[in-house]
């Protein structure tokens, strides 16, 4: 391998998706690299790519992306706020992520909402509504 100094300034992809909190799991992160839902600086990269501070990511989950510049490499998947100063994110990302925030509570606000959940009937009738509709 390489030297102990060597290894404090570089990271895995993968490890360091995850020691920050953004999978759940190492290896949801590993299938999130793989997928091409993180580039680094704009490069589509394997999961051992070794990430250093400086580095920009883009990190895609469903519908929202975030632009993030490493700032740290824990150790380990320590607490939220340890693993918030190990990144930052961009101006133009935080700009995106206020918006989409807004639009989808917006959109909650119009969809209509029912006092309770529906009981076994309703729920039937509400299926076989939807078939009749798709």
């Amino acid at each position: 391998m390489g030297s102990t100094a060597d290894q404090d300034d570089r990271h895995r992809l993968d490890k360091w998706l995850w020691h920050t909190r953004f999978f759940k799991t190492r290896s949801l992160a590993t299938a999130a690299v793989n997928g091409g839902k993180v580039k680094v600086d704009g490069e589509r990269v394997k999961p051992a790519h070794r990430v250093r501070i400086g580095e920009r990511l883009s990190v895609s989950s469903g519908e929202h992306s975030i632009d993030i510049d490493v700032l740290g490499l824990p150790d380990r998947r320590g607490s939220a706020p340890e693993a918030q100063a190990c990144y930052a994110e961009t101006p133009d990302s935080a700009a995106r992520s206020v918006r989409h925030r807004e639009q989808r509570r917006l959109a909650a606000l119009t969809r209509p909402r029912p006092d309770t959940r529906p009981d076994k009937r309703e729920r039937r009738q509400l299926d076989r509504l939807r078939r009749q509709q798709g």
